[in-house]
């Protein structure tokens, strides 16, 4: 019995030994030391500006409006609009008119003051970065919310409604 507890204490004290022996150990350098790999740098291109439509629509709508100051009435709209015409426009790349066509209206005369100051502010800007690249054309529409006198206010710039009658 005293030899097999000799054994035993043998065994755990090599062990010991031996994980003593592993820790004292520290990596060798290795023989050839790695020559550093460069890797050459290049820019990645920054992304187009994101662009939505809702966007593109406030700046042509600016632009309409500039062009037409004697047609554009500034302040609340009134309760009871006299008239109201949708617009269907088309664009190339370039913001030439493409086509325009009336999509509702009740009144002739407000047709032609909204078709008319649309054609008179071409070219319209460009719609950079909207639509498939393969798109050579882009048609939105846009509301031309009219007052008295056929002076007008476009929905996309637009603000509230007066309340009441």
């Amino acid at each position: 019995m005293k030899n097999s507890h000799r054994s035993i204490v043998f065994f755990f004290v090599m062990i010991v030994l031996a994980a003593l022996a592993a820790c004292g150990t520290s990596p060798q350098p290795p023989a050839h030391p790695a020559q550093a790999v460069t890797i050459p740098l290049t820019p990645i291109p920054a992304p187009p500006p994101t662009r939505t439509l809702d966007a593109y629509k406030a700046d042509v709508a600016r632009h309409v409006m500039q062009r037409n100051p004697e047609r554009v009435f500034e302040g609340e709209l009134p309760p009871m609009l006299p008239a109201v015409v949708v617009l269907n426009i088309t664009v190339d790349r370039a913001g030439q008119l493409a086509d325009v066509q009336v999509q509702r209206s009740r009144d002739q005369g407000a047709s032609e003051v909204a078709l008319a100051s649309l054609r008179r502010s071409g070219p319209l800007p460009p719609p950079d970065g909207l639509g498939p690249e393969h798109a050579d054309l882009m048609t939105f529409s846009e509301t031309f919310l009219f007052g008295e006198r056929y002076r007008f206010q476009l929905r996309t710039l637009a603000g509230p409604q007066r309340a009441g009658l």
